[in-house]
C-alpha cells in the first residue's frame, strides 16, 4: 500500500527545545488517521510541517511524494487544511469566501462548495463573522474540500463545537472521504469521535511517535494482564509493557503483545481503544522515548 504522508526521522526545534523529534511513520493512502496526544505533544507542529507552514529542523516529510516546502505550488494544491480556530475573513460573506477560493485554487470546484453549503443550510449572503461556531467550521471544511485535494489535514477542528455540530462536521468529512477517496489526518482529543470515523491511529507523546498503525490491529495487539504481583520487567523482556499498576497482591499490565501469551498465571483481557490511548498518554515523560514506531507485528489469530 502506498503512503500519502511519510516522515523519516522528522524533527522540529525551537531554540533548544525540540517540539518534535525523530518521528518516522507512514500514513497509507485512503485512510482516515487519528492524531492523538496530550497538549504539548507536538501535534500542531507535525500538522504545520505537513502543510508547509514551517520547515523541519531535521529529517524529512513528504506528502503525496513531494515536499510541502520545496515543492510547494504542486504539493500544496493537493492538500486541504482546516485549522483549529477555523480562520475566515469575518467581514466577508460566505459567497465572498467562495470567490476567493476560486481565484486562489487551480482545481476549485465551485459547484461542490455551493451544493454542500446549501445542504447544510448555510446562507451564502451572510457574513462569516455572524455564523455560529459550527457553521464557521463547516465553511472552513467546505473551503478545504472544494480545492479537490487528495489529502485533508485538520488540527483540532472539533474542539469548540457542541455534540450536534461535531456530528454534522464529521458527517460532511466522511461523505467527502467516501466520495473522493481522500486521505485524512485528523487531530482531536475527543476519542469517541475518532474511534467512530478513523481507521488508523498515531499517538504522539513528548514530541515522539509512540505507535502508529491500523486501529483494528492496534486493538488486537494490546491486552490487559492481571495476575499475582510481580516485576513488570520480566514481562517487558517479551512484550512491551505500556503501563503497570500494583496492589498489595496483584499486578495489572497493559501490554502490546509480541505473540501468544503462554503464561497461565495471567488472566488476559481485551482492551478498548480509549484505554489503550490513555495508557500511552499516561506514561511518565521519562518513559516516552520507549518508541513503538516500527510496523506492528502480525497479530496471531
Amino acid at each position: 500500500m502506498t503512503s500519502a504522508i511519510e516522515m523519516n526521522e522528522l524533527g522540529k526545534r525551537y531554540g533548544k527545545q525540540w517540539a518534535l523529534r525523530d518521528c518516522t511513520l507512514a500514513v497509507p493512502t485512503g485512510t482516515v488517521a487519528a492524531l492523538v496526544g496530550p497538549n504539548g505533544a507536538g501535534k500542531t507542529t507535525l500538522i504545520q510541517l505537513a502543510v508547509g507552514l514551517i520547515e523541519p529542523t531535521s529529517g524529512a516529510i513528504r506528502v503525496l511524494g513531494g515536499s510541502p516546502r520545496d515543492n510547494a505550488p504542486l504539493t500544496l494544491a493537493s492538500i486541504g487544511y482546516v485549522a483549529q480556530d477555523h480562520p475566515l475573513y469575518r467581514r466577508f460573506s460566505v459567497a465572498d469566501m467562495l470567490t476567493m477560493g476560486r481565484k486562489l485554487n487551480p482545481r476549485w470546484d465551485d459547484e461542490l462548495a455551493r451544493k454542500r453549503l446549501t445542504r447544510l443550510g448555510i446562507p451564502l449572503d451572510k457574513s462569516t463573522g455572524k455564523l455560529s461556531g459550527g457553521q464557521q467550521a463547516q465553511v472552513a471544511l467546505v473551503l478545504a474540500l472544494a480545492k479537490r485535494p487528495a489529502v485533508v489535514v485538520l488540527d483540532e477542528p472539533l474542539a469548540s463545537l457542541d455534540p450536534l455540530a461535531r456530528r454534522e462536521f464529521l458527517q460532511t468529512l466522511m461523505d467527502a472521504a467516501a466520495e473522493d477517496g481522500l486521505t485524512i489526518l485528523l487531530s482531536s482529543h475527543i476519542l469517541a469521535d475518532l474511534e467512530r470515523v478513523c481507521d488508523f491511529l498515531v499517538i504522539l507523546a513528548a514530541g515522539r511517535v509512540q505507535i502508529a498503525g491500523e486501529i483494528e490491529r492496534v486493538v488486537a495487539s494490546h491486552k490487559l494482564l492481571t495476575g499475582p504481583r510481580c516485576d513488570p520487567a520480566a514481562v517487558d523482556r517479551i512484550h512491551n509493557v505500556v503501563q503497570a499498576h500494583d496492589t498489595e497482591r496483584q499486578t495489572s499490565l497493559l501490554v502490546r503483545t509480541n505473540g501468544h501469551l503462554f503464561d497461565a498465571s495471567w488472566q488476559v483481557n481485551d482492551v478498548p481503544l480509549e484505554e489503550i490511548v490513555l495508557g500511552y498518554l499516561g506514561r511518565p515523560p521519562e518513559k516516552a522515548p520507549v518508541l513503538l514506531t516500527q510496523p506492528l507485528a502480525e497479530v496471531p489469530a
